[in-house]
């Protein structure tokens, strides 16, 4: 079977902890939390899940910062009932949707004193403990009616969390609320045709944007045991603009394309500006390596008109990008990408050698935009290295004032690193640089979870 989980995808074997780890620099004593990533991690590199990058079962990240030490460095499979029984464990407790107990391998992030890892399309979220231990999968007490999102949206002045989630059974996206204690506020039905994926969304003061994009479900592809998603021509790209007011949604028409993944978005007078990064199609054929490279691309929306206008950001390729979640839905100036050739371009002939894979695979350079100016600043680890996903983390009062932080494996040592970067220097030396005990596999997205 080819695999997806080869040179900078390929698994961590076990499971690790690790205290008081070595520092290069110093370590900002504001930074008092837990810095969490999460990714598909196969059990077996035989099985099924792990013939594509987004079935396998998950696993998360951590480091413990405190007092500018680095308290501990832990990784953990995510428990849902498939990881328990191979583990010889038993199964966590909480609620099923549909049958649907996937792989929580996307996201995790901090909700009300809770940490939950993420999946789409039916999955609920598994709540994990401070020290990333499985305690169960979450309805929010009861409050769910069905499946939950990958990602979420934080409205950082209201303090509500927004989702919106979709399931191949459904006729319909579910827009979701959950207010700062942790509770279901809010649920809408959004009628949908032909069941498409929706990775992400947008939400701006105004608007929750709903993406209607040409990957749906394919019968087809779940009948040969494949993603059963597919690039669509005869569904339509259009965005959904949903007043967060009155529920309204009025649809506008965009050029065929595919979007994992949200920079921004806010309202600019009438017209609302969403920043994304931008595949021309995805999914042909179900795979994953074909249909062009991903762009930062803002699309400005007349909702008066239905007109669209679309301009270029960046024309490198490029992917998870991340922002000073501070200023979520409003105007803002900075954010924060992973260059690549194309980060999920990584499927090769089973009988590939490592040292054959080019370079551009592995992805080894953050880029800084500066969206005022139209300009960008490029922070390469060197040859061999790759980086994930880079997440910022507020400081001080000005939008950069922070620093961003990712993982970045290290060939030389086999191992990675915890990057501290400074925001306002981002090409500079590290603030900090924590040696992690082991590689970090190449995954997929993470939060700062401040104590």
């Amino acid at each position: 079977m080819t695999t997806p989980y080869r040179g900078g995808f390929a698994p961590a074997s076990e499971e690790i902890t690790a205290f008081d780890l070595e520092v290069t620099g110093r370590i900002p004593a504001e930074l008092d939390g837990r810095y969490l990533r999460n990714g598909p991690n196969p059990l077996n590199l035989d099985d099924p899940n792990a013939g594509h990058l987004f079935t396998g079962e998950g696993m998360v990240h951590g480091v413990r910062l405190r007092d500018g030490r680095a308290e501990w460095y832990r990784n953990r499979w995510v428990r849902n009932a498939a990881v328990s029984e191979h583990l010889g464990e038993r199964p966590r407790p909480g609620p099923v949707h549909a049958g649907m107990d996937l792989a929580a391998n996307t996201h995790v992030i901090g909700l009300a004193g809770r940490t939950l890892a993420t999946v789409e399309a039916g999955g609920l979220p598994y709540e994990l403990g401070y020290e990333l231990d499985t305690i169960g999968a979450c309805d929010f007490d009861g409050g769910l009616p069905g499946g939950f999102a990958a990602h979420t949206h934080l409205d950082p002045f209201s303090g509500e969390l927004h989702a919106v989630a979709y399931h191949f059974g459904w006729d319909h996206h579910q827009h979701i609320v959950i207010d700062p204690k942790g509770v279901v506020s809010q649920v809408k039905n959004i009628p949908i045709a032909d069941k498409p994926m929706l990775h992400d969304f947008a939400l701006t003061e105004r608007y929750v944007v709903i993406y209607d994009l040409p990957v749906t479900f394919s019968m087809a592809h779940a009948e040969q045991g494949r993603l059963p998603y597919a690039w669509n021509d005869a569904h339509g790209s259009r965005l959904g603009l949903m007043s967060r007011e009155s529920g309204d949604i009025r649809w506008v028409e965009v050029e065929p394309c595919w979007v994992f993944h949200t920079l921004n978005a806010y309202d600019d007078g009438d017209e609302v500006v969403v920043d994304v990064v931008r595949y021309p199609k995805r999914f042909v054929d179900a795979r994953l390596d074909l249909g062009g490279t991903p762009k930062l691309d803002r699309w400005r929306i007349d909702p008066r008109s239905g007109k669209v206008g679309r301009t270029r950001l960046d024309d490198r390729a490029q992917e998870f990008p991340r922002m000073d979640e501070r200023r979520a839905g409003r105007p803002y100036r900075y954010g924060y990408t992973s260059a690549t050739h194309d980060l999920l371009d990584v499927v090769y002939p089973a009988d590939t050698e490592l040292e054959d894979l080019p370079d551009e695979a592995f992805d080894n350079t953050l880029i800084k935009h500066d969206l005022e100016r139209g300009t960008q600043e490029s922070r390469n680890f060197g040859r061999g290295a790759y980086v994930g996903e880079p997440v910022f983390v507020g400081s001080g009062a000005g939008e950069d004032d922070g620093y961003v932080l990712s993982y970045v494996n290290d060939p030389a040592r086999g191992a990675a690193d915890l990057m501290i970067l400074s925001a306002q220097d981002f090409t500079g030396e590290p603030v900090a640089t924590v040696h992690l005990p082991a590689r970090v596999p190449l995954g997929f997205h993470g939060s700062w979870i401040a104590d």
